[in-house]
């Protein structure tokens, strides 16, 4: 029996703590679309998305009216492209038109993004990845709703350096192809060490293999609601602190589970996971940064940072994991430098740095996200820094993940604005110390010893 002082919470939660779902995320899967002829790829993954997503801004935006509750996005992520067009698609600009029509269709169903222009390569490239990972700057630069993701590698099998040094010339031409517009298609482009097939967030997104044909996966989000749980905690002790955490993510969990539950239902598609990702937005109040200073941290970059870090994710992990049957995605805390005010905020205080960032990704998940740097940043360093990311998720059998931002034209002491959910970003350092000897050797780094578990 819900008490007036539950509604009461949850309605301040809401009203002045921004606690929403941040997305609903249906997977479809496009395999029964394979077909060896362009033309009629693109017509059926038009008319599959069209069909399967037709409901699903209308309903979310149903549940959010009946139930208070925003539900701020509503997406589509698809099965990897590089899958489906490589019989297809024999030349770059062919699987460009694969991303046109994901755009097309995205817009005519409503969703504010689709994922899955995606490349799974952890071990090798097919000619088909390589030709999709060559699209990747022309697709995004042509599209405004597609986004793009790329798996390097896992700690079963290793981190593929051949594809992780084209990555880093991928990442520069996509900045170079939307020079005009601040180089934010990168921000749309991301890469990932161990990704997730469930993940409902953008831009890495994509329906995994081993989905079923349609699927709803919820995001949640309320970084705000814990940083107002925290406010009365000064002085408390470690214990303290991680109950009240713990008992703050069950709710805003809560929240998503019902969300999750209520879309499937209604749209008659399976409920497949809810992530438990505190995700930030430029808003002031919902900041992740902010939860780290309410821990104790002056600013994020401080001695203890990691530690903060650590401790907020693992205690949201384990309050969210009993109020959901079904959790997967990222579930762990965003780091977004423009998404997150109080990150924009240490950055330009001089605190936090990429490498402190890089150190953070250890015990959260995507460390280094959103990260605007100068425009004339070597490829080969792009590519070392995406090489260090990748290690870390596979050393650590985790996920990690880079979406780096060359700007075009801007340096150090800069700042980028891309407006809305994107937010803005300082330009930031990167150290100057060359790897081009190291990123230029073929072949991949071998799985590490613990992965070997048969």
């Amino acid at each position: 029996m819900i008490n007036i002082a539950e509604a009461i919470e949850t309605n301040q939660m809401i009203e002045e703590e921004n606690l929403d779902v941040r997305t609903i995320t249906m997977g479809i899967s496009l395999l029964d679309c394979i077909t060896p002829d362009l033309g009629r790829l693109n017509a059926v993954i038009y008319d599959k998305i069209c069909t399967k997503a037709r409901d699903l801004v209308a309903t979310g935006e149903a549940i959010a009216r009946e139930y208070g509750i925003p539900v701020i996005n509503k997406r589509v992520s698809v099965t990897p492209i590089a899958l489906i067009g490589g019989s297809a698609c024999k030349a770059s600009e062919e699987f460009a038109t694969v991303a046109g029509t994901l755009d097309r269709a995205a817009r005519a169903v409503g969703v504010n993004f689709i994922g899955g222009y995606s490349a799974l390569v952890t071990k090798a490239m097919t000619a088909a990845d390589e030709l999709l990972i060559r699209s990747i700057p022309q697709a995004l630069s042509e599209t405004e709703l597609v986004c793009s993701s790329v798996n390097l590698g896992s700690t079963r099998v290793g981190i593929d350096m051949d594809a992780v040094r084209l990555m880093g010339e991928t990442i520069a031409a996509t900045a170079r192809a939307t020079a005009d517009r601040d180089s934010v298609g990168c921000a749309k482009l991301v890469v990932f060490c161990n990704a997730p097939d469930d993940n409902p967030f953008m831009a890495g997104a994509f329906h995994g293999v081993t989905e079923g044909d349609c699927v709803i996966n919820v995001g949640v989000s309320g970084p705000g609601v814990v940083k107002h749980a925290l406010e009365g905690m000064r002085g408390a002790s470690f214990e303290e602190l991680c109950e009240t955490i713990k008992k703050t993510s069950f709710k805003v969990t809560r929240g998503g589970q019902l969300v999750a539950r209520e879309a499937s239902q209604r749209l008659g598609v399976p409920f497949g996971v809810v992530d438990l990702s505190l995700a930030p937005t430029p808003a002031i109040g919902d900041s992740v940064a902010d939860i780290l200073c309410e821990i104790g941290v002056e600013r994020p970059g401080a001695p203890g940072t990691t530690a903060a870090l650590a401790l907020l994710n693992d205690q949201v992990k384990k309050g969210g994991i009993m109020a959901s049957s079904y959790v997967g995605g990222l579930s762990g805390a965003f780091i977004p430098v423009s998404e997150d005010q109080g990150m924009i905020d240490a950055v330009e205080a001089g605190a936090l740095t990429i490498e402190k960032l890089e150190a953070m990704t250890c015990v959260c998940s995507v460390g280094l996200d959103m990260i605007a740097i100068p425009g004339d940043t070597p490829v080969s360093s792009i590519s070392g820094i995406i090489a260090d990311e990748m290690a870390i998720g596979m050393i650590n059998q985790k996920t990690t993940a880079v979406r780096l931002i060359p700007v075009i034209g801007k340096g150090v002491g800069e700042t980028v604005e891309f407006g809305g959910l994107l937010g803005r970003a300082p330009i930031m350092a990167v150290n100057g110390f060359s790897c081009e000897d190291f990123v230029s050797r073929t072949g991949r780094i071998p799985a590490p010893i613990h992965s070997f578990k048969n």
